[in-house]
């Protein structure tokens, strides 16, 4: 094993739960990991999230964790969807690998100990569940294969299902990311622009939902468009937002001054030659040349503006650094 594995952790598996009005499953899951981990000798923890839940999870949370000592609960005061609940258990989890699972009983935890292994023996940063054979309706299954076509599209992602709860990651990955909106579909894409290039692929079990009702509705699909469209600015120019608008503002400005020169010159040449010729602000052309210049003018100084705000954040010079040697 290398040093980088040898490394000492509290336990070697955290599992994040997540979960909204899921009182039913919980003690079911629960039982379910624990047996799992426990036949293959993991040290682990389990950190369940209640995001605002209108039922009575936390009740069961709490007693839940009276008898188990790997149980930790996290309560919401209100709902703040599952991205927040996320990044909130990746700050407390302290294992070496950490894993993300549903609380709805449609993710196996039977999973769990493979995925453990491909980040620890096999060298991935994010391995990402894959649920090839689907038990949901066509109402959820095609736009979710709509959705992940495009997201492989613009990411260079190789993934087929980027809405799979059921992830497991190297705990650097979770430490090093900011999870906020609806991003949680979108770690493995902020994950590889923050450097976590090793994404690998793991086909998993999934199961019809056993109890309560799904959560989701098809606007999450419009969300989660416009999330990525977010997120890809973002990772892309978050650093340098003057390449992005000063470019579209040079080639804006550029063009309207060519468009702008050449009804000039036209206007000269015609008239040298005793033409008759229109007033160039006489011409739709020269309009459509005046926005363009005075929209090249405000995306530069968009740009410029961005740049300086930039300079005086507090992490402008915040860098993830994957190893150290022979440093105190």
């Amino acid at each position: 094993m290398s040093k980088r594995l040898s490394q000492h952790f509290p336990v070697e598996l955290s599992i994040v739960i997540p979960l909204l009005n899921e009182a039913e499953s919980l003690p079911e899951l629960t039982r379910w990991i624990n047996r799992v981990l426990s036949q293959h000798g993991l040290t682990y923890e389990v950190i369940l999230i209640d995001d605002g839940s209108t039922d009575n999870s936390w009740e069961v949370i709490e007693e839940l964790a009276a008898d188990d000592l790997h149980l930790r609960g996290i309560r919401f005061n209100r709902n703040y969807g599952k991205s927040a609940a996320l990044n909130v258990g990746f700050r407390e989890t302290t294992g070496r690998v950490v894993c993300t699972m549903d609380a709805d009983l449609q993710d196996s935890p039977e999973e769990l100990p493979d995925l453990y292994r491909m980040i620890t023996q096999e060298g991935f940063d994010l391995v990402s569940g894959w649920k090839k054979k689907r038990f949901d309706p066509l109402s959820k299954t095609i736009p979710t294969k709509l959705f992940n076509g495009v997201t492989r599209w613009i990411s260079g992602i190789k993934l087929h299902d980027f809405n799979c709860g059921l992830k497991a990651y190297d705990s650097r990955v979770v430490k090093s990311v900011e999870v906020y909106g609806e991003m949680h579909r979108y770690i493995p894409v902020i994950a590889k622009w923050a450097g976590f290039r090793k994404i690998g692929e793991k086909v998993v079990q999934h199961q019809e939902r056993k109890y309560g009702t799904t959560k989701f509705g098809l606007e999450r699909f419009v969300y989660g468009f416009l999330d990525l469209m977010s997120i890809t600015f973002v990772s892309r120019f978050r650093r340098r937002p003057m390449h992005f608008f000063g470019t579209l503002g040079t080639l804006s400005f550029l063009v309207g001054m060519l468009i702008t020169l050449w009804l000039v010159a036209e206007k000269v040449w015609l008239a040298a030659h005793n033409l008759r010729a229109r007033d160039v602000t006489a011409q739709p052309l020269f309009f459509l040349a005046l926005v363009a210049v005075i929209v090249g003018v405000q995306l530069f100084l968009a740009g410029f503006l961005a740049e300086m705000v930039q300079l005086s954040g507090a992490h402008r010079n915040d860098y993830l650094v994957r190893e150290k040697l022979n440093l105190k």
